[in-house]
């Protein structure tokens, strides 16, 4: 039987994403922690990052995580809307501690320490979303209690452009990311989408738009763009036919009930008709007595 420390030992190579190789950089990433965090940060050595690296759990992967101010903060970037996080990054979160207290006597006397978590979804995919949103684990929950014995919460960051703008200022390369993310989406709409990726390369390397980035990984920044874009259409294709497929069968459910509807009302009719026919045929039979009694009333009296 695969135990959970088994698991940990299975390593999968996957495609990387071009946010979390940008951010991956501890000066950018505190940057990034300083613009979302609202601190003024300037030692990059204060970050201990804790990315799970490399590995996959039931599909999925970690993007950044990492302790700063004893606090440990676990951020995914997202190009499709996905309410399941709070449960996903309660599966990353399970990983960390157990790592973290490995060496520790969790049934012992003593309180382990460990430290508080802190959830962020940067959310740049095509669905209009708001600026920001929470989700909650309870919101999974099939009950409904006053007292939730268990939550989890994550803020979810439209970093879109012309979304959540001073987040956007307050760090440049995350407005840098977003701007160049949005060049190859438009520029796709009437390219192929290598063409697209090179005009938006050319373009940001030009105007000083991850420059430095692009200039260092412009063959690796093309691959995980061009991966990212049609693993970003697939999901949508994918999501696209699963609502056609429930219209489909909600047709289909209605096209039934409307011919079990007639039915019933067909079987209502008939059942109608052949009381009408009854009620006719005791009428005529009532007449046809009457009519009899009086002749035979007619011909005493005679």
């Amino acid at each position: 039987m695969t135990t959970h420390k088994d698991k940990k030992l299975v390593k999968r190579d996957y495609k990387s994403r071009m946010f979390t190789m940008i951010f991956r950089d501890k000066k950018e990433l505190l940057q990034l922690y300083n613009a979302v965090a609202q601190r003024n940060y300037d030692d990059p050595e204060l970050l201990t990052i804790t990315t799970l690296e490399n590995a996959i759990y039931m599909s999925m992967q970690n993007d950044l995580s990492f302790i700063i101010e004893l606090r440990l903060s676990l951020w995914e970037q997202q190009s499709t809307y996905n309410p399941n996080m709070p449960l996903r990054f309660l599966m990353y979160l399970s990983d960390m501690y157990e790592d973290m207290i490995r060496d520790k006597n969790i049934y012992g006397s003593k309180l382990i320490k460990i430290p508080a978590p802190k959830f962020v979804v940067f959310y740049n995919g095509k669905e209009e979303r708001p600026e920001r949103e929470v989700l909650r684990l309870s919101d999974a929950y099939m009950t409904e209690d006053e007292e939730v014995s268990l939550e989890l919460v994550v803020d979810v960051l439209n970093i879109n452009v012309g979304h959540n703008e001073e987040l956007l200022k307050a760090c440049k390369t995350l407005g840098d990311y977003s701007e160049y993310v949005s060049r190859v989406r438009r520029y796709a709409e009437e390219n192929p989408i290598e063409d697209a990726v090179d005009r938006a390369i050319d373009e940001c390397i030009r105007e000083g738009i991850l420059k430095d980035f692009l200039e260092k990984n412009r063959a690796e920044a093309k691959s995980m763009s061009i991966y990212e874009y049609d693993q970003e259409a697939h999901i949508r294709m994918e999501r696209e036919d699963a609502f056609e497929e429930g219209r489909e069968a909600e047709r289909a459910n209605t096209e039934k009930e409307r011919q079990r509807a007639e039915d019933e009302k067909k079987r209502a009719d008939e059942a109608e008709t052949r009381a009408d026919e009854a009620d006719r045929r005791a009428k005529k039979a009532e007449e046809e007595l009457a009519y009899w009694k009086a002749r035979a009333n007619q011909k005493e009296k005679e």
